[in-house]
């Protein structure tokens, strides 16, 4: 017999996957937008962001309500949490595309920039967001592995490529611009951040799942 705080949890899990979608097409357009160097898809990406922020919110608002209505415990307790944090990560992933989309509109055009590092390391986050969804829509830990080795990798890319940001001449273009570097390093840097709430994603998949919570990197 189904229990009345069922109808609330499958509620949740419909907006969390909502999230989940719109957050993968949201950095995905704007990480495309990057590449091709082109804005006119922007206020896509905005609304995109505007929306996972207005879900967010439901997500608290609803959350609240079956805590104090039903008092959950256990694994229902553990699901509730773990859907706050959830919707937090979505709603930070449609911030950072919206990041991005920013970063072009203010520097571009970057077209004569080298954006090889750039494209490597969203190449391999975008990945990451893609495994870290999936192991949500299917609650299965045994993807969170995967997730922190893509993690440790993207981190010494980061160090690597910020480095490569401070030098003065463009190697692969010969094309010098200061526009290229602060674009680039900014740029990262949100990739950087989709990458850590991917993996906050797959912590609170495995809380779900196990109980145990995994310390914040």
């Amino acid at each position: 017999m189904p229990r009345l705080i069922d109808l609330g949890l499958i509620q949740l899990g419909s907006i969390i996957l909502d999230m989940a979608n719109i957050a993968e097409k949201s950095v995905l357009k704007a990480v495309t937008l990057y590449k091709e160097d082109n804005i006119e898809g922007k206020k896509e990406v905005f609304d995109s962001s505007s929306r996972l922020r207005f879900l967010q919110d439901e997500v608290s608002e609803l959350t609240v309500e079956l805590i104090a209505r039903f008092q959950p415990v256990a694994s229902d307790l553990r699901y509730i949490k773990s859907c706050m944090e959830i919707s937090y990560g979505f709603s930070r992933f449609g911030r950072y595309a919206y990041d991005i989309i920013s970063t072009l509109e203010i520097f571009g055009p970057l077209n004569l920039c080298n954006k090889s590092s750039v494209i490597a390391m969203a190449d391999i986050v975008l990945d990451m967001m893609n495994t870290g969804v999936s192991a949500l829509r299917l609650l299965d830990n045994s993807l969170t592995q995967k997730i922190y080795e893509m993690e440790n990798y993207v981190d010494i890319l980061y160090r690597k490529s910020l480095r490569e940001c401070t030098t003065i001449t463009n190697t692969q273009t010969g094309y010098s611009d200061n526009r290229c570097n602060i674009s680039s390093a900014l740029i990262l840097k949100y990739l950087e951040r989709i990458s850590d709430h991917s993996c906050y994603i797959a912590d609170s998949v495995n809380y779900i799942k196990t109980g145990i919570s995994v310390p914040r990197r």
